[in-house]
């Protein structure tokens, strides 16, 4: 399984390994996704450069791949959190994965690389690398540290890793800044002052 390959371990490192593609723009998740912004999306020369054969693109806006004979898919979501993104996980993780069994490389984006493409990224980890929703968000912020779901995606992916482990590694928490997954705990407890 591929999950030996891309396990993260117990105490994780806040850097990417040698060789993982990191940017701005977008990083390196597995050998064959990537997540980032619409700008990387739409560079041509950094698609062809990072070999990407497939664009999925999250946004409510469709647009042109940036060079042809690229596989596209379309998302049209909000970042809203009543948005029913988990509608798309299964959808969006199978590309993924049908993508990479073709030795393909998949570049999944939104408009700023944050909350959607992030949240369908986690849900490709839970789904086809085998990690537990708290290990895909620590690998993925290791790869992209801008990784940050909005809460009601939060919520969508608890559930969905439920369904597929069967228990949440996951749960919502009140905190002075409102609901968050317990994921985000420590980096917002000193936020507002008591």
């Amino acid at each position: 399984m591929l999950r030996a390959l891309f396990a993260p371990p117990v105490d994780m490192v806040t850097t990417p390994p040698v060789g993982v593609y990191k940017s701005a723009g977008l990083g390196q998740i597995t050998d064959h996704l990537f997540v980032g912004n619409s700008k990387a999306a739409s560079d041509g020369a950094l698609v062809a450069a990072l070999s990407i054969t497939c664009i999925i693109n999250a946004t409510q806006k469709a647009t042109e791949p940036p060079l042809s004979g690229l596989e596209y898919m379309w998302v049209p979501v909000a970042d809203c959190p009543e948005e029913p993104l988990s509608a798309h996980f299964d959808a969006v993780a199978q590309r993924i994965h049908a993508v990479a069994s073709r030795s393909g490389r998949t570049l999944l984006h939104c408009n700023a690389g944050v909350s959607r493409s992030g949240a369908l990224c986690l849900a490709y980890l839970v789904r086809y690398q085998g990690m537990t929703l708290a290990e895909a968000h620590s690998w993925a912020r290791t790869r992209r540290p801008m990784v940050r779901p909005n809460p009601g995606f939060w919520r969508q992916l608890i559930e969905y890793e439920r369904e597929v482990h069967g228990r949440p590694t996951v749960q919502m928490i009140q905190s002075p800044v409102g609901e968050i997954p317990d994921v985000y705990e420590q980096e917002t407890k000193d936020l507002i002052p008591c």
